[in-house]
């Protein structure tokens, strides 16, 4: 019989992430604590920019956005936020979304895997993703759950497994 396999990825769907973006504006431009400190949330490039005129004020900004984050189902994990910077009047948050398993995050999972999973089980890194397979599924579902009980410092999910 043929090895069962699943792909280990960290992506995130852009249009949910757009999706919580602009619903954080649109509360952003209704809720009545930002009116009248120029507080608003955009995409600019690739990064996220959150701004206000009061450092408190851009940190709300960003849980609003964190929370509508949430909500789409989206891992905080993927949003890389950098500290408030004063530009000016006005201070400013830029974040980023992060996507892909760098090779030393790889190889820890890989180790991970290898240590402490089934045995039979192997792991190849690939790329930005780890393909994970087995001659037994019921390994696979113990290396799914072994890994959701870890806590990594970027974001996991679990595709194509057959």
């Amino acid at each position: 019989m043929a090895d069962s396999s699943f792909d280990i990825v960290s992506k995130v769907e852009r249009q949910e992430v757009d999706n919580a973006l602009n619903q954080a504006g649109k509360e952003i431009s209704q809720r009545y604590d930002f009116k009248g400190v120029g507080a608003s949330i955009a995409w600019s490039g690739d990064k996220i920019l959150m701004q206000a005129n009061s450092e408190d004020r851009v940190n709300a900004v960003l849980d609003v956005f964190q929370s509508k984050l949430i909500k789409r189902g989206i891992s905080l994990k993927a949003l890389d936020a950098g500290e408030p910077q004063l530009s000016g009047k006005e201070y400013k948050i830029f974040a980023e979304i992060k996507e892909g398993i760098s090779q030393e995050n790889a190889k820890k999972v890989a180790k991970l895997i290898r240590d402490e999973g089934p045995k039979g089980v192997k792991a190849q890194v690939q790329g930005e993703e780890l393909r994970v397979s087995s001659k037994s599924r019921d390994d696979l579902q113990a290396v799914i759950t072994l890994l959701k009980n870890q806590d990594f410092d970027f974001a996991l999910q679990f595709v194509n497994y057959r």
